[in-house]
C-alpha cells in the first residue's frame, strides 16, 4: 500500500511542479516547491515500502507435527525464522 501511495505523491507532485506553475499564479504560493516537496515525500515513502516488503519476504514459518512415543500424543511445533544476510 505505502508503494502505492508514494507513487501517487509523486505523480501529484509532477503536477504540481512543472503543470500548475504555467496555469495558476497565486502570489505568496511557489507551486514548483510545493510540488519538488511532493516529489520527495512520495520517493521517500517509495523507498520506504520497497524497503519494509523486501524485509517481510525473508521470514519463514515451518510447523511440524509428530507423535510423542512416550504418551502417544500428537505434538505440534511451530518455528518463524527471520534469515537476515
Amino acid at each position: 500500500m505505502s508503494i502505492g501511495f508514494g507513487i501517487f505523491l509523486m505523480a501529484v507532485g509532477a503536477i504540481v511542479a512543472w503543470a500548475v506553475p504555467a496555469l495558476w499564479q497565486v502570489e505568496g504560493v511557489d507551486w514548483a516547491l510545493i510540488g519538488y516537496i511532493l516529489l520527495g515525500a512520495g520517493a521517500l515513502i517509495t523507498i520506504i515500502g520497497i524497503a519494509v516488503s523486501a524485509r517481510s519476504g525473508r521470514t519463514s514459518q515451518v510447523s511440524r507435527s509428530s507423535v510423542d512415543p512416550g504418551t502417544g500424543t500428537r505434538v505440534e511445533r511451530t518455528e518463524r525464522r527471520d534469515d537476515l544476510i
